[in-house]
């Protein structure tokens, strides 16, 4: 069984609930002579360089242009860029509970991608990713996990495992779940390769654009579950 991470703490899961409203309540009093996000739903985009837009312009990164999508939606959600170049499933684990800010009302999950480069275990990726799980849910958040396509130099064993990580999880855990992040760019190498840097790893700026209009979507879903939450 999973450990609530609230189990441990001395107040019911109920007056830890009440505990961040309140905070967060504090939060947007403190902000809102600056009208920084009144009435607006934050939604944490945790991950690496492919959230952090390596490579990119600022403007044609992800959590941009994902702004821009909700934005034209007249969704009323402000994107925090939680991306981190070089991150992996271990690193992404050591910072979820800093990143947590009382501001925060849902997240976004997608880490792994250095993981596979380094050839590391689909286990204990697995691990560090239930643990940023675990501590998103004891926050009391929605999140959306998005899973990662592995690539087959490491073999066929090693691929399946790693991309089923991310399935298995969401079941385990009940959360949202999209299963490539990359998918919207073709399911070859040669396919993803026009819209793809020069590195082959990381989206150029129309790649980023067809990624958000395929996440965009499960995006909006994200920030309906949030919605009672604020």
């Amino acid at each position: 069984m999973r450990n609530n991470l609230l189990e441990h703490l001395p107040f019911s899961y109920g007056g830890a609930r009440a505990m961040r409203k309140a905070a967060m309540a504090f939060a947007l009093i403190c902000l809102g002579a600056q009208g920084a996000f009144a009435g607006s739903l934050r939604i944490l985009a945790f991950g690496d360089s492919l959230t952090q837009g390596y490579g990119l312009m600022e403007a044609d990164g992800f959590v941009p242009q994902l702004q821009r999508w909700l934005e034209r939606r007249e969704a009323e959600v402000t994107v925090v860029n939680g991306g981190v170049s070089g991150d992996t499933t271990a690193g992404g684990a050591a910072r979820i509970a800093w990143s947590l800010s009382p501001d925060i009302g849902a997240v976004i999950v997608t880490l792994g991608g250095n993981d596979m480069l380094r050839g590391l275990a689909p286990s204990e990726a697995k691990a560090n990713l239930a643990k940023i799980i675990e501590a998103v849910q004891g926050a009391d958040l929605p999140l959306l996990l998005i899973g990662m396509q592995a690539p087959g130099n490491y073999g066929a064993a090693y691929k399946a495992q790693f991309e089923g990580l991310y399935a298995e999880l969401a079941q385990d855990y009940g959360t949202l779940y999209e299963p490539q992040f990359l998918g919207a760019l073709g399911q070859t190498p040669t396919e993803a390769l026009v819209w793809m840097q020069e590195d082959g790893i990381h989206p150029n700026e129309e790649g980023v654009l067809k990624i958000v209009e395929a996440l965009g979507p499960r995006v909006l879903e994200l920030a309906d579950m949030a919605a009672p939450e604020r």
